[in-house]
């Protein structure tokens, strides 16, 4: 407990308050900006268990606001769960951190091996954030949403009962119409001011303390912080609160999904499909350029795209917007069963 000391003494922790987090367990959706920020705080406080899932690998691009990754990371494409988990393994070695190469979706959530204390939003998508809404409301798990970009920032505490992420917005906004890094940039410190609030209130969920009620917003560039009030009961029209239905829960899963602001393309495959990316890698070697087989993955090149295979079969396409062009560059060149 000698790691804790300065946090033990903070008022509303103590040694019963640190035992607590100890025996916490947090799941953070995302290993971008906001999730490698959340996980390096709650690791080094000493939450018991954090769990990481995250879809994407790392990029030169990324270097800039997310924290624990290294230009080696960068260099040999490491998946973003992975890499995140190694660096804070040496951080703090009694914390349990578990890395989830895959999209938080429906069925990943379903075969979680037990609910998390709380989850925490690292996400570029009101998509996987309604699924999270959706699946944390019915599970009764207590949620915080969050999101930057520009020099702006917002979060907010999403407890079981509501009000909910449906009680402000009753359907996820049309992705044209929200910023995001590609188009509107991002600074570090508006990841940093909107994290320390996410962390906080979720360290309060953990102890047993009362949250904060309302959306926290900040532009660190203006100096303008605050935490807008919201209706303390559901929304009486709120599908999910009153109506108990939950709609990001049910439908199939799109096959090929634009991913937020990047000139890129995932691809998905049905469970159970055939994957062998040892033999992907021999088929391609002398016809793709640039075939590298990780521990992780398979990267390739070709048709003027960049290709990373996961042993489950999902395909990141780069260099392409459109999911059709996407689907068929998929079906050319990987061809999963």
């Amino acid at each position: 407990m000698e790691r804790y000391s300065r946090q033990m003494r903070v008022a509303g922790v103590g040694p019963e308050g640190q035992r607590r987090l100890l025996a916490s367990r947090a799941l953070i959706v995302g290993c971008g900006a906001l999730g490698t920020h959340a996980a390096t705080a709650l690791v080094r406080a000493g939450v018991g268990e954090v769990e990481l899932v995250d879809r994407d690998i790392v990029e030169w691009s990324n270097l800039q606001r997310q924290i624990l990754f290294t230009e080696a990371d960068a260099r040999d494409a490491v998946p973003k769960a992975v890499a995140a988990a190694a660096h804070l393994r040496s951080a703090n070695a009694d914390c349990r951190v578990t890395a989830h190469v895959a999209d938080c979706n429906v069925e990943f959530l379903a075969h979680l091996a037990s609910e998390p204390t709380v989850v925490l939003d690292g996400t570029d998508n009101f998509a996987t954030r309604y699924v999270l809404n959706d699946w944390c409301a019915r599970h009764a798990v207590p949620w915080i949403y969050a999101g930057a970009v520009g020099t702006e920032g917002a979060a907010m505490v999403l407890r079981p009962g509501g009000p909910c992420l449906r009680c402000l917005w009753p359907e996820p906004p049309r992705q044209a119409d929200v910023g995001n890094c590609e188009t509107a940039g991002i600074l570090a410190p508006a990841i940093a001011a909107v994290v320390a609030f996410q962390v906080a209130e979720a360290m309060k969920v953990m102890l047993g303390a009362d949250t904060t009620r309302g959306v926290f917003t900040c532009d660190v560039w203006r100096g303008q912080y605050g935490v807008l009030p919201v209706a303390s009961a559901p929304a009486e029209d709120c599908v999910v609160c009153r109506g108990r239905a939950f709609p990001a829960l049910v439908g199939e899963r799109p096959g090929a999904v634009t991913l937020c602001g990047r000139d890129a393309v995932q691809i998905d495959v049905p469970r159970g499909a055939s994957v062998d990316l040892d033999a992907i890698a021999a088929r391609l070697t002398g016809i793709a350029v640039d075939v590298v087989r990780t521990a992780h993955l398979l990267r390739f090149k070709a048709d003027g795209c960049r290709f990373s295979v996961f042993p489950d079969g999902r395909t990141l396409v780069f260099g392409v917007h459109d999911p059709l062009r996407a689907r068929a560059l998929f079906d050319r060149w990987v061809g999963v069963a």
